[in-house]
């Protein structure tokens, strides 16, 4: 920039010369406008008077005095070339002529050369309009002659290239007029030429074209549309004079009902037509809309066939110029099934008695439909499983009776549902519920849960305990369903069961009165009444049994030997006794009962324990080993009897065992020796015999057993008596015998001993073979509950054998 500014300087320096009065003469050059970038416009150096040398060595410049760059210098050869194409359009415009101003500068020395290039104008521009569509609105009465001005085009090329003439596309109506203004151009008008008729044609499309004056000769071309407006010269007309609809009553709002159209061959306002209601009452407008313009009619509001049948609307159309035409719209409303059967209850009985008889009027009620004709048909019934009955009457009135007899603990509560149809396509149904509810009579008794209870209860119980409960449920309700319960009056041996036993009368629970004893009393009985509390009041009984049970509250008592004996009980073994000799046997007997009965034997002490043994089911004293001489010859045996109750209850026998060589003399030598010396040789005569008394009496043993056991069934009792008739003593001996097989363990064989009182302190009398009255496997059996286990043994009633023998 500081470099070229001297530059600059000088060169105004030049300018202000010239005009000064310097004589600058320009070159003048022309160029076509379109060249290609690159040609040639004028060589400078014959103007300048210069060489090429010279030309680069002043470096010469081309400095443009407009916009642009389009043109440059080639300081090699002096050419002005064209860096761009050229278009005069774009660089000078309007303007005529197009010439560009330069300057050519060379330095040592300074001098500049003005320099003029006209731009020459080429034909290649066509004419153009504005617009490619002109519109010409020209009402239908217009008179003949009168022009329409039309927009001129424009050609950018000059001269001979711009707009020539206008051109007019043919037609019976319009022609074209060509006018030149003052600076040449030419201009064009519209001339109408025959009058014009909307009716017959309403519109015109002509083709106005533009020709320019170049070689080859270019054109350009715009449409133009003449409307015709339109007078309102004619009025709206309808199709019909009278619409006829038929709309059904549920058609919804927003449906069509019906459309009128007029037409006018008018067109724009004139035919536009307006669609209104003439003199429509307010239920027209409430139930219809017309559209203004497209003259459809909708449904606005809810149609009710029951409430109004037909509508008459008056329509009018009118158009934009004011004229009118009228018609009439006749809508009739067809029935729909559209409402539903109402049940209307006019009377009820609830609650209900649930003892009402058959044919009992429970609800009067009746149903109505708003349709008409068939849809207004209705019909009525109600579920077949119900006991129950619908019975019409006049007018649409039905009667709900009872059918059957009802029972309300059965069903306490109905839901009657009352169908009602109409008879309308489609069926229209409505269901109403009736909620019957069962007022209760006593017509149900208490019941027990069950028929018979078992209640148990503890012997030795404390009074007031509870020993169980009875419930009995009533299905009535309310009162009619409040039980109250009572022992019905009885005996328990001989007492009133009152005594014995109490119920609480709300709960129906059992207590014991009082204290309980299993061996005075192992069951009793009582029956127990439940009563309603309705109106007349239902009663019901059951069987209540109380089982006693047992507790070991009794010690085993020893029968045999018995321990309250004034005189001792000895027991005699012979000194050859072998192992496994039965010496005696102890029998005890439980007042309990169950396992507290089952009684067990165990010898707790003895003189000798290695010498006796006792069996711990049946009691029975045997020998462990054979007698020796080095045995003393007196033993004493405690044995303890024990009961399998909890806890256990035991007593005690005391034995006393002598060991002798024979069993008369021997032994009344035993008992007048008080210092107990042992004998020395027996009498073996005597000996002998008894042995051979007891191989005869073993053998009437087994003699009687074979003949009991053949006749056991038949003749026992009888046989029984008949034996003890025939010893001495009589049937009052039998009472002093004792079984030698009692005990809580059976043997293949029975035996009795029998002995006078005081057997101790007399001689042996008899040994006799007895078949048993009783066994000892029950003893309780033979016993009295009332007298007391002390006074009903006695030493001279059970005693055990004085001697002991292989057969016992």
């Amino acid at each position: 920039m500081e470099a070229s500014r001297p530059s600059r300087q000088v060169v105004l320096f030049f300018i202000s010369l010239c005009s000064s009065g310097m004589w600058c003469e320009p070159f003048r050059y022309s160029v076509p406008e379109g060249k290609k970038a690159g040609s040639i416009v004028a060589n400078v150096l014959k103007d300048l008077k210069v060489n090429v040398k010279e030309l680069s060595a002043r470096r010469a410049q081309l400095i443009s005095k407009t916009s642009g760059q389009d043109f440059q210098l080639d300081p090699h050869s002096g050419n002005i070339i064209l860096r761009d194409k050229i278009d005069r359009e774009a660089l000078c415009g309007l303007s005529d002529p197009c010439i560009l101003f330069f300057e050519i500068v060379l330095e040592n020395p300074l001098q500049v050369f003005r320099i003029e290039v006209q731009v020459e104008d080429v034909n290649d521009n066509s004419p153009t309009f504005s617009q490619n569509q002109f519109l010409f609105e020209i009402p239908e009465q217009t008179p003949i002659n009168v022009h329409f001005p039309l927009e001129s085009a424009h050609d950018l090329d000059k001269g001979e290239n711009a707009i020539q003439n206008y051109i007019l596309s043919p037609n019976e109506y319009f022609k074209l007029d060509v006018q030149s203004q003052n600076d040449g151009r030419k201009y064009a008008e519209l001339l109408l030429t025959k009058p014009l008729d909307r009716e017959v044609i309403p519109q015109f499309i002509l083709t106005l074209e533009a020709v320019d004056g170049g070689i080859p000769r270019r054109t350009g071309t715009a449409q133009i549309i003449i409307d015709i407006l339109d007078t309102n010269d004619n009025v709206p007309q309808f199709e019909q004079t009278v619409y006829k609809v038929q709309l059904m009553e549920n058609s919804h709002p927003g449906s069509l009902v019906a459309k009128v159209e007029a037409t006018d061959k008018d067109i724009g306002s004139n035919a536009h037509i307006i669609y209104t209601f003439s003199q429509a009452p307010a239920e027209v407008l409430r139930s219809f809309r017309l559209n203004n313009h497209t003259g459809e009619i909708t449904l606005v509001g809810k149609l009710d066939y029951e409430k109004k049948h037909n509508y008459e609307l008056n329509i009018k159309a009118t158009d934009g110029g004011g004229l009118s035409a009228y018609c009439k719209v006749l809508i009739d409303i067809e029935d729909e099934n559209d409402n539903y059967p109402e049940v209307t209850i006019s009377s009820i009985t609830n609650p209900l008695p649930e003892n009402s008889p058959p044919e009992t009027l429970l609800a009067v009620f009746s149903v109505k439909d708003e349709d008409s004709g068939h849809n207004a048909r209705t019909t009525c019934n109600i579920d077949a499983n119900l006991p129950f009955q619908l019975k019409p009457t006049k007018n649409n009135y039905y009667q709900l009776v009872t059918q059957q007899p009802l029972d309300r603990e059965e069903t306490p509560q109905y839901n009657i549902t009352i169908t009602a149809t109409d008879q309308g396509s489609p069926r229209l149904t409505s269901v109403t519920v009736i909620s019957i509810l069962l007022s209760d009579v006593n017509d149900n008794p208490p019941m027990f849960e069950r028929s018979f209870y078992n209640l148990h209860l503890r012997e030795n119980n404390i009074p007031g305990l509870l020993i169980g409960s009875v419930h009995a449920v009533d299905v009535d309700t309310e009162e009619n369903a409040k039980v109250t319960y009572s022992l019905l009056f009885g005996k328990i041996r001989e007492e009133p069961a009152s005594s014995y036993i109490s119920i609480n009368s709300e709960t129906g629970n059992l207590y014991a009165i009082r204290s309980m004893d299993y061996e005075d009393i192992q069951d009793f009985q009582v029956m127990v009444r439940a009563v309603d509390n309705g109106s007349p009041p239902l009663s019901s009984e059951t069987m209540v049994q109380v089982l006693i049970m047992d507790e070991n509250d009794n010690v085993p008592f020893i029968l045999c030997p018995l321990q309250n004996s004034t005189s001792p009980s000895n027991d005699l073994v012979p000194w050859g006794a072998e192992t496994g000799y039965l010496v005696t046997k102890v029998v005890a007997v439980d007042r309990d009962s169950g396992q507290n009965s089952w009684l067990s034997y165990q010898l707790l002490k003895a003189t000798d324990p290695s010498l006796f043994a006792v069996g711990t089911q049946n009691g029975e004293v045997k020998t462990m080993r054979p007698m020796n001489t080095r045995d003393s010859f007196k033993h004493t045996l405690i044995v303890v009897v024990r009961d399998n109750g909890h806890p256990p209850q035991s007593a005690s026998a005391t034995l006393r065992i002598l060991l002798v060589d024979g069993f008369s003399e021997p032994y009344m030598k035993i008992m007048d020796n008080p210092t107990g010396e042992i004998l020395q040789e027996g009498d073996h005569t005597l000996t002998m015999y008894l042995i051979i008394c007891l191989v005869a009496i073993s053998s009437i043993f087994l003699l009687s057993v074979m003949v009991f056991i053949a006749t056991k069934f038949q003749k026992r009792r009888k046989f029984i008596g008949s034996s003890a008739s025939n010893f001495p003593g009589g049937p009052n001996l039998q009472d002093k015998c004792v079984d030698s097989n009692s005990g809580t363990s059976s043997q293949a064989y029975s035996y009795e001993v029998c002995l006078a009182d005081g057997s101790l302190s007399s001689e042996f009398k008899f040994l006799r073979p007895f078949f048993p009255v009783f066994t000892m496997e029950h003893p309780k059996s033979m016993l009295n509950p009332q007298i007391p286990l002390s006074k009903q043994f006695t030493e001279s009633a059970y005693c055990p054998p004085k001697f002991g023998s292989s057969f016992f």
